[in-house]
């Protein structure tokens, strides 16, 4: 049985603020006194407070002070202050120039991730994310199991030669409508694509920028070098191998865990309860109904019956039927009580469990466990469960349901009719009863037929919050000609990722893809703050001389150490500068360091500088990495939510990276 749900509207509470919890007071202690510890061994004033402001950073992501978002936009302010305050700081000048403060909304990062999810939304609008997501179904059925795999395997492929941002970006509606379908909630399915999106960046030296940017950084640092410890430089498909095998760790990993660690979010976006539509219905009317799909054996004597025949009778509703290969019956001028029922055919019920049973019982009908056949024709995302009014001027009232072949002239398959008080069922002969002024009509009807019945004077409709799709099915030509040329810039030219993907997003506008303000809708504000608000983190960090402080801290602890273990100490300092600035910023610091390193202890230089460009992918710990901001909205998670399943994939990426490495180089 598959039970819809949609959203209704609800009445959410938001209380007075608590006191901070006696956790995060201890836990602000401890970063307070940790500050000030490792300001007495800094060596410059400047690393001391981009340290403490750091730890502050950490410490409100960690302990969810308040919202991710507003932390980071709080934090780009105190830089932004710190020009105001220097003299009382010691500083001759603010951490970040108030010049560059908000460079981070201007960067090709976040500019890249609001075209891409403009394009994503275009290609969406025309309906081919429904299709793709129909098809995944079709192979994957509806577990977890067999869906994450698709799903994280088709998005890490697309990300092997692409920006991983737009590969999640462009795989978040289907994943979106995947969950409405299935009934997995979407936070059980948004994190695994996520993080394979991120994985699969590491599959080619193209997948993601660190790997883009190494092998220049190559040949800069061979300019320093002799000739007999000159670096060759990788090849397209050098990092495979370590890709490949991230990418199944990922997916393994989730399939085998991922009931362990990823949440179950009940809310959806901005705190809208998607709640079950039929728990609504059987609480309000006493309607206890599910949504079933059977399919007619030849032998069935339910052969060459009329819908007309056996509804009624065996109190059951209708609602879609598939006769023969491609006569599919559902919605306006689909569906009638004279419609024949063949050999084969697929039909669609509404009904209670019991009518239900007797029913596939009496006739030898086959019922299947999930909808296959109609997954995407009565997903909730399509078709549900609503509440319509007769007006008192209506020119139905006095005619029955069947007066005006209900069904078939308006697409609501009514289910339920209820009068005065009294609720009146599918066998209480409803479509007989004349209609009245007043009458509440529970139906079942697709939600495009639903949005005509507002404009129709002859009803009230009563729900409103459903989903209001205007499909554009004619555009998808233009949807796809505008996301290719996009794709081919990105791949087959010099130009800026945001300059490529803004000409596939702005080309959807303009053609009519999408309306200007289903653009603005489209993108998500929070992430785009969250990203924005923190590249000043990360410049303070790289130009106060912080990072290259932290590094050297770290060699001078490890340097006795065997090559391998020096190796992984380098990992670990990419893994923990990735989550705190950007992954180039990382690579470009990181790089010359670890190439010097591999040179005292006689390690493979360009084995050391690779392992830099691969760990910085390695940033599943917290929501700063755009791919992570991208879906943390969408999928409700927290930033514990990210520290449980992130901290295990960050220990598993070091140890799988590690391993195959040293096999192969």
């Amino acid at each position: 049985m598959t039970q819809e749900t949609t959203a209704r509207p609800t009445d959410t509470e938001s209380g007075p603020k608590r006191p901070l919890p006696t956790k995060q007071l201890i836990a602000g202690a401890i970063f307070f006194i940790a500050a000030l510890a490792i300001a007495q061994v800094v060596p410059s004033i400047e690393i001391a407070w981009v340290t403490a402001i750091l730890l502050l950073t950490i410490y409100l992501f960690a302990f969810e002070i308040v919202g991710v978002d507003v932390a980071a936009v709080s934090i780009m302010v105190l830089l932004g202050l710190t020009t105001l305050f220097a003299p009382l700081m010691g500083l001759e000048e603010g951490l970040v120039p108030n010049t560059h403060l908000f460079d981070g909304f201007a960067s090709n990062a976040v500019i890249s991730i609001i075209a891409v999810m403009i394009i994503g939304a275009g290609l969406d609008r025309t309906g081919l994310m429904s299709k793709v997501a129909a098809f995944i179904l079709r192979i994957g059925g509806t577990t977890e199991t067999r869906i994450i795999p698709i799903i994280s395997g088709t998005v890490a492929f697309i990300s092997s030669f692409m920006q991983n941002v737009g590969a999640a970006a462009l795989f978040l509606p289907v994943v979106s409508r995947i969950s409405a379908r299935s009934g997995i909630p979407l936070s059980r399915l948004l994190m695994p694509m996520g993080f394979c999106a991120i994985l699969g960046g590491t599959v080619s030296m193209v997948g993601s920028s660190p790997l883009i940017l190494l092998n220049d950084l190559i040949l800069t640092s061979n300019k320093a070098l002799p000739d007999g410890q000159q670096m060759e430089t990788w090849s397209l498909f050098s990092v495979t191998p370590v890709g490949v095998a991230l990418v199944l760790t990922g997916i393994v990993y989730f399939v085998i865990a991922g009931r362990f660690v990823l949440p179950v979010v009940k809310e959806g976006v901005d705190g809208v309860k998607a709640t079950n539509a039929m728990s609504y219905f059987q609480s309000v009317y006493g309607l206890d109904y599910g949504l079933y799909e059977v399919v007619v054996p030849a032998d069935s004597a339910l052969v060459g019956k009329m819908l007309d025949d056996i509804e009624h009778q065996e109190r059951i509703r209708v609602i879609a039927a598939l006769r023969g290969a491609d006569d599919l019956r559902i919605g306006p001028g689909g569906l009638a009580r004279d419609v024949g029922i063949e050999a084969g055919s697929v039909l669609g019920i509404l009904a209670s469990p019991e009518d239900l049973k007797a029913f596939v019982d009496k006739y030898r009908l086959n019922l299947r466990d999930d909808l296959e056949t109609f997954a995407e024709q009565l997903a909730a995302t399509k078709a549900g469960i609503a509440e319509v009014v007769i007006p008192p001027g209506s020119s139905l009232v006095g005619k029955s349901a069947r007066d005006v072949w209900m069904r078939k002239t308006y697409g609501i398959a009514m289910v339920a009719l209820h009068r005065q008080g009294q609720t009146y069922r599918e066998g209480e002969g409803i479509r007989d009863m004349p209609l009245q002024a007043g009458d509440t009509l529970v139906v079942h009807t697709t939600w495009d037929a639903l949005a005509r019945l507002e404009k129709d004077r002859n009803f009230v409709v009563v729900t409103t919050e459903y989903p209001h799709e205007d499909l554009r099915p004619h555009k998808v030509g233009w949807a796809l000609v505008f996301f290719s040329i996009a794709l081919s810039m990105v791949l087959f030219t010099d130009i800026r990722l945001s300059v490529a993907l803004l000409t596939g997003a702005v080309g959807m506008i303009l053609s009519g893809v999408l309306k200007i303000e289903e653009a603005y809708e489209a993108v998500s504000w929070k992430t785009v703050f969250l990203l924005a608000s923190l590249i000043p983190l990360g410049l303070a960090v790289e130009t106060s001389g912080t990072a290259r402080w932290i590094a050297e801290q770290t060699v001078s602890v490890v340097g006795d150490m065997p090559a391998i273990v020096i190796q992984a100490a380098v990992a670990v300092l990419a893994t923990f500068f990735t989550l705190v600035m950007s992954n180039v910023g990382a690579t470009v610091l990181l790089v010359p360091l670890a190439v010097n390193i591999a040179l005292k202890v006689g390690a493979d230089p360009a084995v050391f500088a690779l392992t830099v460009a691969i760990a910085t992918s390695n940033s599943f710990l917290i929501p700063t990495h755009q791919v992570n901001a991208l879906i943390m909205g969408p999928g409700g998670y927290r930033v514990p939510d990210y520290m449980r399943a992130g901290g295990i994939m960050t220990l598993l990426f070091l140890v799988v990276m590690m391993l195959v490495m040293n096999a192969i180089f």
